[in-house]
């Protein structure tokens, strides 16, 4: 049995950490949710097994592997694997929904939003919020299954038309279209629940924000810079760290320009950080992270 085991699907995201893992000669085995497992058979691919499966997957394959993933997950913890971003990790970060209320719990703003699964809801929904709105997909990734509507007839045809955003969960957010101050939104990572950097990242009103090399598109590169969110934001995310039981993760959050409060609206267990991050950041965090990977494997 291996020390650690990555689970992951994404063809190229996770080159850095393979590699990083390689400089410092970790045993590990690359993993994809792929085949069948057996639920009687206990047998975990590694002592310490690291969740690096991605929302967005299901852009990649209609056949995608978030629910198996939080199954297998959870069988391997039972044959006695140690799982960073375990199963109750990965069903949070599958659900805006109760991203939402968990931030909302801790007394933090969040956009006025409500959660429907059926279309003939959403126009009520959207007339408690009111104009400008969105509707997204409950389970999007990378920004996808994101609709704005200016106005009720607008979104009235989206209904009337099957054409609202779809999630594969069958649920969808309505949400308060929030003008973000300066058309930027920051995203603060985490490693072991406590702040590690952030990032500012002006998309101009694009929904599509990933930062990472994989998700950038050379034509239309996302503008980000390394920022100092402040002590107040800094605490907020480690508290939904630590709410979340998240071990690495993205959280974002954005300034309401109409009256200057932070909105925190996602949590986002995969971390694969910025693209170029000598550039960004002045270091690679991927070392942080091995650090913090063999300090769990000494722990067991």
């Amino acid at each position: 049995m291996a020390d650690l085991a990555i689970l992951y699907e994404h063809p190229a995201w996770f080159t850095p950490l393979f590699a990083a893992l390689d400089r410092r000669g970790v045993d590990y085995v690359a993993v994809t949710p792929d085949g069948a497992f057996d639920p009687a058979d206990t047998t975990p691919p590694a002592r310490l097994v690291f969740n690096r499966i991605a929302m967005s997957s299901f852009l990649r394959a209609s056949e995608h592997p978030i629910f198996y993933a939080t199954a297998l997950l959870d069988h391997w913890r039972r044959g006695g694997a140690t799982i960073v971003n375990g199963p109750e990790v990965l069903a949070i970060d599958s659900s805006k929904a109760r991203q939402l209320s968990l931030i909302a719990s801790l007394g933090l703003a969040i956009p006025a939003t409500r959660v429907v699964h059926r279309g003939a809801d959403v126009v009520a929904a959207a007339q408690a919020i009111g104009f400008p709105l969105v509707v997204k997909a409950n389970i999007g990734g990378s920004g996808a299954g994101i609709t704005r509507f200016d106005n009720l007839a607008e979104l009235r045809y989206a209904v009337e038309a099957g054409e609202l955003p779809s999630s594969v969960d069958g649920v969808l957010l309505v949400q308060d279209y929030v003008p973000a101050r300066d058309g930027r939104v920051t995203r603060i990572e985490t490693l072991d629940r406590k702040f590690l950097y952030a990032l500012d990242i002006a998309g101009g009103g694009a929904f599509d924000l990933c930062p990472a090399d994989a998700c950038v598109d050379d034509a239309a590169p996302i503008a980000m810079v390394a920022t100092d969110p402040g002590p107040a934001l800094r605490d907020a995310a480690e508290r939904i760290a630590h709410a979340v039981d998240l071990d690495v993760g993205g959280i974002e959050v954005m300034i309401d320009d109409r009256d200057g409060l932070p909105r925190f609206y996602d949590i986002n267990a995969l971390s694969n950080f910025v693209a170029k991050p000598h550039d960004v950041l002045g270091y690679d965090p991927h070392d942080q992270l091995v650090d913090y990977l063999l300090a769990r494997l000494g722990a067991l």
